[in-house]
């Protein structure tokens, strides 16, 4: 890649990439592995010099700017940053991924907007008080970016952070000071469960019934805002997004447990280089998903029975219950349940990791679309072979002999033809 010789690029070892001077050429071709995915580091330079072109960020240490979201770090916890993520302009676009779905952003879009967030940042204890800490609550509890003063400790300049879980941002300056400039809008139906004494499920759940999305919940739990007041405490986005999606989940799966059963359908679609493949059988709620790798062939799979998980879906991760969460929506929607087998496929377009809300949306986009009846299980599952092959050239044939919930249904199809 050819890059002018006063900007190229670093990577540092925490997924930070900076634009500055005098670093040496880098290779024509740079893709990595990061965790499960293929980072192209070269097109990820050319987005950040055009950044750098159409530069956003505030060139002071003090400015005036929207702040649509707080972000709270997990390194060193308990003590962990909290960061405001603020903007220099008037915009709801920079922290709304449902918008971005539905209007069809592409990943150069997201990432000019996301690198224009200033992670105004000061390090605190999960179960503290301070002045930040409180500015920080109402931010979070409002629906609309709020207005604030931010000095710096340093002038900030150009960078991008990403993490594979999280929706990336751009530089990260420790905070000196800051002061909300309006008054911050927050639903009453928030502030009154909020103040209600509930146990955080029950008000997560609540909420989300009121129709407030996973992407407000997980702000409003990651500052410590919902659960018995003597057990409140802060919790790192990452894992705040994991147990929204997941608190949501179950009580949604608790719901449908009583819906008939569903015929054999098949969804498939995507968004930003995420294909899902759905399968749904008739049968009591089970849950497999298998993650596949179009470039490397390298796959990752969790599952649950119709108990449930006991454990973390530590080779899926986040993405296992993100998923899960749209296909349930789906379901109670439609008023059915399923063992279902989900199929996700990675291709070399998504070439920078965004964020789990990414895995969320590209599986809303699936199980909108039309949806394909079969009259038998063999039918469903040659499609989803035909599927795999003709549009990623993946054979598929492994993964269905690997199953566990096939492997059931095989079991259960067995001993009804004995008895």
């Amino acid at each position: 890649m050819l890059m002018n010789a006063q900007e190229r690029g670093t990577i540092t070892h925490k997924g930070v990439v900076e634009i500055h001077k005098n670093n040496r050429r880098l290779p024509p071709s740079m893709h990595i592995q990061q965790g499960k995915r293929i980072i192209d580091y070269r097109k990820l330079y050319t987005l950040l010099e055009k950044i750098k072109a159409n530069e956003k960020i505030p060139a002071k240490k003090e400015f005036f700017g929207n702040t649509p979201n707080v972000f709270v770090g997990k390194f060193g916890y308990p003590n962990i940053n909290v960061g405001f993520l603020s903007v220099n302009e008037q915009s709801e676009q920079h922290d709304n991924p449902r918008v971005w779905a539905e209007q069809h952003y592409d990943i150069p879009k997201i990432v000019s907007l996301r690198s224009s967030l200033v992670n105004s940042n000061y390090n605190v204890f999960v179960k503290a008080t301070s002045r930040f800490m409180d500015m920080s609550k109402e931010v979070s509890l409002a629906a609309k970016p709020v207005e604030m003063e931010i000095h710096l400790e340093k002038t900030p300049k150009v960078s991008f952070s990403f993490e594979q879980d999280i929706t990336p941002y751009g530089p990260s300056v420790k905070l000196e000071s800051a002061k909300i400039t309006a008054n911050p809008k927050i639903p009453q139906q928030v502030e009154k469960i909020v103040t209600d004494d509930l146990l955080a499920n029950e008000a997560m759940n609540l909420l989300y019934q009121k129709g407030f999305d996973e992407h407000y919940l997980t702000k409003i739990f990651s500052m410590g805002n919902l659960g018995k007041e003597s057990s409140q405490k802060i919790v790192p986005t990452r894992w705040s997004i994991t147990a929204t999606d997941d608190m949501i989940g179950k009580k949604i799966i608790d719901d449908i447990k009583d819906f008939p059963q569903s015929n054999y359908y098949a969804y498939f679609g995507g968004y930003l280089g995420n294909y899902y493949v759905i399968m749904l059988f008739p049968d009591a709620w089970s849950y497999e998903l298998f993650e596949i790798s179009v470039s490397s062939k390298k796959v990752w799979t969790d599952h649950e029975d119709v108990f449930g998980r006991k454990t973390y879906a530590e080779h899926t991760v986040g993405g296992y219950y993100a998923a899960r969460l749209a296909i349930l929506e789906q379901l109670k929607k439609v008023k059915k349940q399923a063992t279902v087998l989900t199929l996700r496929f990675v291709t070399d377009d998504y070439y920078l990791p965004l964020g789990v809300w990414v895995v969320r949306q590209a599986t809303r986009a699936a199980m909108q679309s039309q949806a394909i009846e079969f009259a038998s299980k063999e039918l469903m599952l040659q499609y989803a072979k035909m599927i795999a092959k003709k549009k990623f050239g993946l054979d598929i044939e492994f993964i269905i002999k690997q199953s566990k919930i096939l492997s059931v249904i095989q079991t259960q199809k067995k001993l009804s033809a004995y008895n």
